[in-house]
């Protein structure tokens, strides 16, 4: 992988020197089953003399013609990059190699299907693999024109950025699609998707009364359980809430929706053709929670064809450019536009959850992050570029007005469409439509690191009336930068009648800016004193919130008891900051979920909450604590999977998290009747997917073994069911399944990149972690290598998945020191990766002296 690397300084150095305009691209994809041929011409200006280079990882390179000269490959290219000698003002380049199809999920990825053994394709070229299908500057400043042509199998369809053209004959079986030009962009967005998927049509009119060709395409042995209803009325829905928001229409001449196998993101919004990881086609009953995070990805990358695609950042320093506001534009569509009231709720649960963990990590950055090289970039895809980033413009939005920002944001496409920008572009537009002046607020909120803290300070006199109101604000060490903050409070009483009685209400709230260590509350004085104040109110600010004592207090017993699901959200999250944080028990924490989770209404809520259980429980309890803990835990969860309503999303969840949290002989004899179907529940149909997950219970509790989980992937012998099998299989507790696991995916290597993160998923899913022990100096030991021979997807995927985080010990901490002080500051990409995975055991060790 270093060899692949490109750093910011080359790439000025490259923009310097050379201006291109377009390429013509000829693939053939009916030539074998490992590689394609891959013709590319490219035309581009130049400094008269000059030397440059193109990226073309190639398995080889056949011919090199530059300006009609031919070109040594042997000497210009070593198979990541082709020199380019003696330019001339106008250049004409063709290269004629032979590419790889790829199993990582990376440049153009190639799946056979178990059902039909049919070939299916698609492209990931985010964020530097356009190079692995074609001859390409590979940096995003270099927007081009792109012509593809493409031969393959009659059968196929093929889809690109632009409309799909009818085929022409090219041979016996064979087809050759000769794609029209497509509009500029970088070529990270372009895209190749090609297969015999099955597609369902539908159109819009946009704005500037054009009509757009609509698809949504899966493969065929998935179609039947494709809503391609529910995703067209999401996507006209996005469309009209941007197109009004944005003063700008839809760029592109067609929107198409590609839902891939073995996608290793949500989604990629490749302009017009964007593609989508295939879990979001429901072939079982799924949670709400995730029906609501398909529409959320599907407005998204919708987004992102006017912030990335009309409008891209000139390096990827900027990544945030595209990928927090297409995070912040999504949600403020659904919650809008699309039907889905509660969406800021789940942005408060998922996403903000997400960047207060990075933003907390020794490797947390600023929004606008430093980007060096490639590496970097590929490690940056974090809880910051999208979550914190998105976070700190809903505060910006409250600050400035929405009306304000929007009509910055149109002002920035009406200038910069089809261009590259920087951050200061876009200020430049927002500072002008808002009148003020944003540069204080750009330095702290977007060049600085770190997450501060609000804590109230009340004083009362004996009747209880307020008589002193502060908020104080804090700062964690090593990021001490006091920030600005756009916040409210509310108050929350008991309400003594009608229908909300006995609910917590909002009685008052007060919004204010928030700025240094103290910021008096003068309006708040006189007031009585509430059951419960909530700093942050609405979540409009960015920060951790602790509650008062006596709030807390009221928490405790009557977080249930909130009318509204955002504040029994803050709250929630406001106790679980305090056990990450080793501020409070974790078995605490546990009690009060398991108290209120059945009263919890919002699915996204839900989700989280039951993720962050299962993260107390196996790593913030004591140890002396954790069985008993754990196995009480996984009782009440099947009580409340018994008392939810018939076929409700709350019985779904609860029953997933006990069958996760199965250990004793009386809860895996549940299990097991679950899924033999001599235990029921009205409403819970036992189907494919749930099966796999009852299943790998008793294959982690040692109730089940080998023979079962062939017998399962005998009924359901899909993409789904082998992922799925992988994960049971690795998930057999004795040293010989785990050895077969580590060496399939670290040793040999084995698998697509999906099949090597369900193993690794399996791989931890132990109650004895002493199986893990012997791979704690194995993984030391491979890493390095693992990171130099693999691709980054595998390699992070490898690195992160298998570091031996359950074992909590300071035996792992001094593991871990011992390989970072070898490692030095070699590869800072992977001690990143490294560091991260340190700070989680670190993490838990002060949690575990806390709950003590």
């Amino acid at each position: 992988m270093p060899g692949l690397n490109l750093t910011r300084a080359e790439a000025i150095e490259r923009t310097a020197t050379l201006t291109v305009k377009d390429y013509d691209v000829t693939l053939d994809l009916t030539r074998s089953a490992e590689t394609f041929p891959s013709t590319t011409t490219v035309r581009f200006s130049a400094k008269e003399g000059s030397s440059s280079f193109i990226d073309a990882v190639t398995d080889k390179v056949h011919r090199v013609t530059l300006n009609g000269v031919e070109l040594d490959p042997k000497v210009v290219s070593d198979g990541v990059r082709i020199q380019l000698p003696g330019l001339a003002a106008e250049n004409v380049l063709t290269v004629e190699a032979d590419a790889l199809f790829m199993n990582t999920g990376e440049g153009l990825h190639r799946f056979v299907d178990p059902v039909d053994n049919e070939v299916y394709l698609y492209s990931q070229f985010e964020v530097p693999d356009s190079r692995r299908m074609f001859a390409v500057f590979e940096q995003p400043d270099q927007k081009a024109v792109f012509t593809f042509h493409v031969t393959a199998p009659d059968h196929w369809d093929v889809i690109s950025n632009s409309p799909t053209p009818e085929p022409v004959p090219a041979g016996e079986g064979k087809s050759t699609w000769h794609f029209e030009p497509t509009l500029t962009m970088s070529s990270y967005v372009t895209a190749l998707i090609a297969g015999p998927y099955q597609s369902v049509r539908s159109e819009l009119t946009s704005s500037d009364g054009r009509t757009i060709p609509l698809g949504v395409f899966a493969r065929k042995s998935l179609m039947e359980f494709m809503d391609a209803d529910n995703v067209f009325e999401l996507t006209r829905r996005g469309f009209e809430f941007y197109e009004e928001q944005f003063g700008t229409p839809y760029p592109f001449p067609k929107y198409d929706q590609l839902f891939v196998p073995e996608f290793n993101a949500g989604a990629m919004e490749n302009a017009g053709a964007v593609t989508f990881l295939e879990s979001y086609v429901f072939r079982s009953k799924v949670t709400d929670a995730t029906v609501e995070r398909r529409a959320i990805t599907i407005l998204h990358e919708l987004a992102h064809m006017w912030f990335g695609d009309l409008v891209t950042m000139r390096w990827w320093n900027d990544l945030w450019l595209n990928e927090s506001f297409a995070e912040f534009m999504s949600t403020l569509a659904a919650a809008e536009n699309a039907g889905y009231a509660d969406a800021w709720t789940s942005f408060s649960s998922m996403e903000k959850g997400w960047a207060y963990r990075q933003d907390q990590l020794p490797s947390t950055h600023p929004i606008k992050a430093e980007i060096t090289d490639l590496e970097d970039v590929l490690v940056n895809f974090d809880g910051i570029t999208y979550a914190k980033g998105a976070s700190v413009l809903r505060q910006l939005v409250a600050w400035v007005g929405q009306e304000k920002f929007m009509a910055g944001l149109r002002a920035y496409f009406a200038k910069h469409a089809w261009s590259n920008t920087e951050l200061a572009d876009l200020m430049v537009e927002l500072e002008a439509a808002s009148g003020r002046d944003l540069s204080a607020w750009t330095g702290k909120w977007l060049e600085t690191a770190g997450v501060n803290t609000f804590k109230p300070a009340i004083e009362v006199d004996d009747d209880g009336a307020i008589t002193s109101f502060s908020i104080l604000q804090s700062a964690a060490p090593g990021h001490p930068v006091l920030r600005p903050h756009r916040a409210a409070v509310g108050f929350y009483n008991f309400a003594a009648s009608g229908a909300d009685a006995g609910r917590l209400v909002r009685t008052h709230r007060v919004e204010l800016d928030v700025d240094g260590a103290v910021t008096p509350v003068s309006e708040l004085v006189g007031l009585a004193r509430p059951a419960l104040v909530l700093v942050n109110d609405d979540d409009l600010a960015y920060a951790k919130i602790r509650l008062d004592p006596e709030s807390l207090a009221t928490a405790k017993e009557h977080l249930k008891d909130f009318k509204d699901s955002l504040p029994r959200t803050l709250v929630a999250a406001s106790a679980w900051d305090a056990a990450r944080d080793g501020e409070t028990p974790a078995r605490e924490y546990v009690e009060l979920v398991l108290a209120s989770i059945g009263h919890e209404s919002g699915s996204t809520a839900v989700t989280v909450l039951l993720r962050q259980l299962a993260t107390a429980l196996h790593f913030y309890v004591a140890p002396e604590h954790q069985h008993e803990t754990a196995v009480a835990a996984a009782d009440t969860l099947w009580t409340l999977a018994r008392d939810a309503a018939a076929g409700s999303d709350a019985q779904l969840q609860f029953v997933k998290a006990f069958a996760l949290h199965a250990q004793t002989d009386v809860q895996l004899d549940t299990v097991q009747e679950l899924l033999e179907g001599t235990e029921s529940l009205a409403g819970l149909e036992i189907d494919t997917d749930l099966r796999w997950e009852l299943l790998t219970s008793l294959v982690a509790g040692a109730r089940a073994a080998q023979g079962n989980i062939d017998a399962e992937l005998a009924r359901d012998n899909t993409q789904n069911g082998q992922l799925a099998a992988a994960t049971a299989r690795a998930a057999i507790p004795t040293p010989e399944g785990k050895a077969g696991t580590w060496e399939s995916v670290v040793v040999r290597g084995e698998g697509a990149n999906a099949v090597q993160r369900a193993a690794i998923t399996g791989f931890g899913r132990v109650w004895d972690t002493s199986l893990l022990q012997p791979y704690v100096e194995k993984y030391f030991a491979a890493i390095r290598g693992v990171w130099a021979e693999k691709s980054y997807e595998t390699a992070s995927t490898i690195i992160t998945g298998l570091y031996p985080s359950q074992l909590v010990a300071q035996s792992t901490v001094d593991a871990t020191d011992a390989f970072l002080a070898g490692l030095g500051s070699e590869v800072p990409a992977l001690r990143r990766l490294v560091v991260e995975s340190r700070d989680g055991v670190v993490r838990a060790l002060k949690a575990q002296a806390a709950d003590a």
